[in-house]
């Protein structure tokens, strides 16, 4: 860890005010994607985020004339940091959810979670890799970006896309995969409301659901989140600021983490593929870092060491669906067209392609897997693998506003199978970029995963069709 020997020598510095500036960027433009959403009635239909309609705000500014107040680096950092700090945030939750859904369900939930993913990333492959072929449009692996901007969102997409864009740089090929990455998390916003509009509209004139308006929704509140013996709201410390204080113990527990491997000599595998990936992995590695402190405070609950509740499952999920906000907004932002201009028709047929592959093989799942609740399961999982989870969340609202069905529970339990499930794709993101051969190497992996994940998912259906 380096520490700079620096000091203030004028608040009027540039370098003082740009951090804050870009932050206060973001939330200006948060407030004007919410205003727009509400005041517009055709994008209230739509259902496209506000955080969506925030950063497209900003593209439209730094298109005109304000192209120099926002800073891509910073908007790239913020995209990474929110990512990981989010995903901290949700780990530290105590999940005590009664379950509408059965064990199974759930894992074959994260099972389509990841195929999905394997086949946004076979489809991306089989646009990409014959373009570099024939015709060196396109860096070869890019088509695995699409996993990542539609499944993941702007953060992944962001950290792969910059993984992607060294690797190239090293072969002499000209990829900007931050750019290429985020455009395609952007689009893939756009595509899952405006689809899920559709479908919803498609289904209200079948008469099959009836369309909840928006004031029907249930509100909550901080009080339906409180659990016993919690710590006051406004002691000696504030609780929101206790919850945030957790998230960047936790954080901080990541860094040094990283920073730990990061020294070890692992050989030239490890320095040139998990270090880097490792990295990119701030998420995941938050994520079990948030589920080890969780674990460790619970312990010491036990013993006495702790007498009050320190978590707070509202004020978390407050936070970071804050910071996914500004993920949004951000990764948005950092689009840079001026180097996007050569890279038009791959990102246009990796999205066409693959938002028409994601529907078509998530309908037919939810069919199978979801009986009962069938347009309810689709719309929920559609959103979140075009989007984020907070996207399946509003479709599922417009017709399970009170979350009667398992859809919302499915959801929500299936984010630990599916990563078990995906975690060799994430590997595979490392490994895809270092040859065009690791790459074809890569699309037969996929192709065998896809075999074997739907032989699990469907094994009833196929089994009884061989008896």
């Amino acid at each position: 860890m380096v520490i700079l020997d620096t000091q203030v020598t004028s608040f009027a510095d540039n370098n003082v005010w740009n951090t804050v500036l870009q932050f206060c960027v973001i939330g200006t433009a948060l407030l004007v994607g919410n205003i727009l959403r509400h005041k517009i009635p055709y994008l209230k239909k739509s259902l496209v985020p506000s955080a969506l309609l925030g950063g497209i705000a900003i593209l439209i500014l730094k298109g005109l004339f304000a192209y120099d107040i926002v800073d891509k680096v910073s908007m790239e950092m913020v995209t990474y940091h929110a990512l990981g700090l989010g995903f901290v945030a949700l780990a530290l939750k105590n999940n005590r959810i009664q379950s509408k859904s059965s064990s199974m369900t759930v894992i074959e939930t994260g099972a389509v979670t990841a195929n999905t993913y394997v086949i946004q990333g076979i489809v991306g492959l089989l646009v990409t890799i014959p373009l570099f072929y024939f015709f060196k449009l396109i860096f070869y692996p890019s088509g695995m970006l699409l996993p990542m901007g539609f499944g993941q969102g702007p953060g992944q997409a962001l950290n792969f896309g910059v993984i992607f864009s060294g690797h190239a740089a090293e072969q002499n090929i000209d990829f900007a995969g931050a750019d290429f990455g985020l455009s395609i998390a952007a689009t893939g916003f756009i595509a899952g409301s405006i689809i899920g509009v559709i479908y919803l509209s498609h289904l209200k004139r079948k008469g099959i659901v009836k369309q909840q308006q928006l004031d029907e929704r249930h509100n909550t509140k901080l009080t339906d989140y409180v659990e016993p013996n919690e710590i006051p709201d406004s002691d000696s410390i504030d609780k929101l600021s206790v919850q945030m204080c957790l998230v960047l113990l936790v954080y901080l527990l990541v860094y040094l983490f990283t920073e730990f491997v990061q020294e070890l000599d692992l050989g030239d595998f490890g320095t040139k593929t998990l270090k880097p990936l490792l990295w990119g992995f701030n998420f995941l590695t938050g994520t079990l870092f948030g589920i080890f402190v969780k674990w460790i405070m619970n312990r010491f609950k036990r013993a006495k060491i702790l007498e009050k509740e320190y978590v707070n499952n509202y004020l978390l999920n407050r936070i970071s669906g804050f910071f996914f906000d500004v993920m949004i907004v951000a990764g948005t932002a950092a689009i840079n067209f001026k180097d996007f201009g050569g890279f038009i028709v791959p990102f246009v047929l990796v999205c066409v392609f693959g938002a028409l592959a994601t529907f078509l093989y998530l309908r037919a799942a939810s069919r199978y897997l979801f009986k009962g609740y069938e347009n309810e399961g689709f719309l929920s999982m559609f959103g979140m693998l075009t989007g984020t989870a907070s996207n399946g969340m509003i479709l599922l609202r417009e017709i399970d506003p009170k979350f009667e069905t398992p859809a919302a529970n499915n959801l929500v339990l299936q984010n630990f199978p599916a990563i078990l499930f995906g975690f060799p794709i994430l590997l595979l993101m490392g490994f895809a970029p270092l040859s065009f051969t690791n790459t074809i190497i890569t699309f037969v992996i996929l192709l065998a995963i896809f075999i074997v994940l739907n032989l699990f998912i469907f094994r009833r259906k196929i089994w009884k069709k061989k008896k």
